[in-house]
This record gives C-alpha cells, structure tokens and sequence, in this order.
C-alpha cells in the first residue's frame, strides 16, 4: 500500500539564493529604479503635502493667486487647504452646496487620483510580491509581507478622501498608510539584495512551500 509523501520530503521552495545571475540583475535593477521613484514620491509628499498642511502660504493669506505654485491649485484654479491642521478647514467644502456630488471638482480630481494612484501602487506591490515569495524565511512571515503593502495603499487612498470630505484631521492616516509600504519595501529591498548577492548560508528549512 503506497504511503504519503511527508510535508518535510517535500522538495524546498526556491529562493532568490537559486536564480541565475541574468534574472538576479534583472530583479536589482528593478529593485533599485523603483527605490529612487520612491525617494522622488517621498520628496513630493513632503514638499506637495506635509509643507502645505503644517505651514500657511503667505500668498493664500494675501490672495496673491501668482505667486502660488501650480501644483497646489485645486481643480478649479482654487487653492486647496490639503488638510490644513492648523487653520480653518471650511476650505475643504469649498464647491456651493447647489452642485451635485458628479459636479464637484474636489470629487472628480480625488476620484481620478485614486484610480491612478491605486493602480500604479498596486503594479509595483506585485512586483515586490513576486520578489517576497521567494525570499529564504517563513511562510508566515512572507505571507504578511505580501499583503501589508495593499493594506498601507487601501488606508492611504481613504486618508485622501477623509480629509478631503470629512475632516483635515484624517490626515494623520497617511503616516500608517504610506509608513506600512514604505517600511515593508525596503526591507525586502535590503533582504532580496543580501540574498541575491551573497554568499549562500547553510540552507535554511523554513521555507519548505510557497
């Protein structure tokens, strides 16, 4: 009577220790284009949202629409309070209560945001979940490592559309949110480039299945 194969008799899953040189230079130089597009987001979330909600343009005060930058216009031509935690929020009910939800500008600029943003993240999460799957730990482990980046983006894109809706205040969920998928990228950026271009250990089992 035939018996079952053992779970432990299993061949073990791959890693990235396995892959031939020419998928490992494809794989890092992937790795570090998306890293620098990710610094360049980090610097325009810092300059397009952090400095405009912390600190109040003296051109807004003075309704010197010229010496605002393009980039902190709302749609409309309007500027935008992005959340201002330290002023008056009523600017983020700026469209008359007349106009319909279909008509607000605020609604179709974050509305067109989302699909964009959440589709491009999502393209680069499932790069870097193909590359988590392969890394030499548990199962566990590696599992979270995949969906905590979705996570980070589904609280983001909401952080946008709280604040914009609701209330400044929800811009605080920005920091879990992008946090959540910032952190998790360059651990596996670090973790995927150790495996990749040193020596081999001696062969973990951890990481028996996918």
């Amino acid at each position: 009577m035939p018996t079952m194969q053992r779970p432990s008799d299993q061949p073990a899953w791959p890693t990235l220790y396995d892959l031939p040189r020419p998928v490992k230079v494809l794989l890092s130089a992937i790795l570090i284009t998306l890293s620098l597009a990710m610094v360049g987001a980090l610097g325009q979330v810092i300059v397009h949202d952090i400095i405009p909600t912390f600190f109040t343009d003296e051109a807004k005060l003075h309704g010197d629409m010229e010496a605002v930058p393009n980039d902190v216009l709302e749609p409309g031509g309007e500027t935008q309070a992005r959340g201002d935690l330290f002023g008056d929020d009523s600017t983020v009910h700026s469209e008359p209560e007349t106009k319909s939800l279909m008509d607000n500008e605020q609604f179709i600029w974050t509305l067109r945001w989302t699909h964009i943003h959440l589709f491009g993240m999502s393209m680069i999460f499932i790069f870097l979940g193909t590359v988590t799957v392969f890394l030499d730990m548990s199962i566990k482990v590696k599992s979270w490592l995949v969906a905590l980046p979705f996570v980070g983006v589904v609280v983001d894109i909401a952080a946008m559309w709280l604040k914009a809706f609701v209330s400044p205040v929800f811009f605080w969920l920005h920091i879990p949110g992008g946090g959540l998928f910032a952190v998790v990228f360059v651990f596996v950026f670090f973790r995927a480039m150790t495996e990749m271009w040193r020596a081999r250990p001696n062969r973990s089992h951890r990481s028996r299945r996918p």
